[in-house]
């Protein structure tokens, strides 16, 4: 075999490995749907107070490979955040993607109407380039706000 052809099939190989690896890093939507609702489960076992502290801190127990959990109260203030600490307590109700799309408002909007996935384009924290994304989210137990975990597509 020539070494032109040797180093092609190397760096397919290795690029497949890479590719794999990073896969395995990525939560899938029945983890992130999993996630939140032991969020849901943790807030009514423990108190809001308690729960966000945990989400914000508890990396052990509330990050498992990219995803995290996200709370928001009903007017789009950050009240946990398991990826940014900064993030707690700003109002991030007119947040929007890289297309105009306004995320809080909509991922309160269907917490509201009962829950679901809700897609937007974010930077992705490894790459730092804009991927989409799907947020999983449901309503607080109180009923306000809204709890999320999201994934990269």
């Amino acid at each position: 075999m020539n070494k032109t052809l040797t180093w092609m099939l190397a760096a397919v190989a290795a690029f497949g490995l890479v590719a794999g690896l990073q896969a395995q890093g990525r939560g899938n939507r029945e983890e992130a749907q999993s996630m939140c609702d032991a969020a849901y489960k943790h807030i009514e076992k423990v108190g809001a107070k308690q729960a966000y502290k945990d989400f914000t801190t508890d990396k052990l127990n509330w990050t498992k490979k990219d995803l995290y959990v996200m709370v928001y109260d009903g007017n789009g203030v950050v009240v946990a955040h398991g990826a940014n600490v900064k993030l707690v307590g700003r109002d991030m109700l007119n947040t929007k993607d890289a297309n105009g799309v306004p995320i809080v408002i909509g991922l309160l909007a269907l917490a509201a109407k009962g829950g679901g996935w809700f897609n937007y384009d974010w930077p992705d924290p490894i790459t730092k380039t804009i991927l989409a994304k799907s947020t999983y989210a449901r309503s607080q137990p109180s009923g306000e706000g809204f709890i999320g975990v999201g994934i990269y597509k």
